[in-house]
């Protein structure tokens, strides 16, 4: 498996070698009133086949910090990203920027990229001509951790 490691991020390549089947509701779970008690596990699903689109060009990576927060992305959650998807704006984006790799909204303008955080203590990043900047991959799924 191969492994970029960075300070503020870490991102492995998927591995579809195996499957990775486990239970699932048929009938839903519900979120109001509890529905009588009956067997709900009536199959399996593969989370690579649910998650996973275009396996030569998604990576897993972890959320570290917390400017992402307002987006529902918290430190620790795992990352689904997909290099293969078309960048535009408002997506969330893995980028690298000046060195760093950074999970950011991204808005594209006609010669502007603007990384937004989702924390009111970030400022937008401007990226400009003098930044070395790449979109690395869009975030396609968060698995979270509660």
């Amino acid at each position: 498996m191969k492994k970029i490691k960075h300070e503020t991020l870490e991102i492995n390549r998927v591995s579809l070698k195996k499957d990775i089947k486990i239970q699932l509701f048929n009938e839903g779970i519900s979120a109001g009133f509890p529905s009588p008690a009956q067997d709900f596990l009536d199959s399996s699903i593969d989370l690579n086949k649910e998650l996973i689109k275009n396996s030569a060009s998604t990576f897993y990576g972890k959320v570290k910090g917390d400017s992402m927060i307002e987006a529902n992305l918290n430190d620790g959650d795992l990352l689904i990203i997909d290099k293969s998807i078309e960048p535009s704006s408002n997506k969330i984006a893995v980028c690298f920027i000046d060195g760093e790799f950074t999970v950011k909204r991204i808005k594209i303008e006609s010669d502007i990229v603007w990384l937004i955080a989702e924390n009111k203590n970030y400022k937008p990043i401007k990226v400009t001509a003098e930044n070395d900047f790449l979109i690395w991959g869009i975030v396609t799924y968060v698995i979270k951790t509660v």
